[in-house]
């Protein structure tokens, strides 16, 4: 199958497959007009790419599942090495989400501060991650932050 078809099967872009393809996570044959031929055992794999990318893997983390990206991978019993690449990549992830917090809630409690108006994004219930500034919460001083509004 050619590079529009698999894209179309999988629910991916050309694009994302010549990038699984130059990372070694997938393979295909050029026919002699140069056009990229895929075998049919690409769907699986770049659905089991796909799902393994969305659960949060990065591609070098994928290349660990290499020897089972032809089967089901979801269903499938975790190697050692899965479970420990896994593991840590939820590591980061946590990591990511808690400095993001922390510099969510000290622009927050930087408006609530400067507003006196408790501060929350729309549709989002207001976050009570307490005044974590810290001093005076004057996070926004200085510069244009400081002037009146027009």
């Amino acid at each position: 199958m050619r590079i529009g078809e698999l894209a179309q099967a999988t629910g991916t872009s050309p694009r994302a497959l010549r990038h699984y393809e130059q990372a070694g996570l997938i393979s295909s044959e050029r026919a002699s007009n140069g056009y990229r031929g895929y075998d049919e055992r690409a769907v699986v794999r770049v659905r089991n790419i796909r799902y393994l990318l969305a659960a949060g893997l990065t591609l070098d983390d994928v290349r660990v599942f290499l020897p089972c990206l032809d089967g089901e991978v979801a269903t499938a019993p975790p190697s050692d090495k899965g479970l420990r690449v896994a593991s840590e990549r939820l590591a980061v992830l946590n990591e990511r989400i808690a400095a993001q917090t922390e510099a969510r809630d000290r622009l927050e409690a930087a408006l609530r501060h400067r507003s006196g108006v408790p501060i929350h994004p729309a549709g989002q219930p207001p976050h009570d991650g307490g005044d974590v500034a810290g001093g005076d919460g004057d996070l926004i001083a200085g510069g244009e932050a400081d002037a009146p509004a027009p």
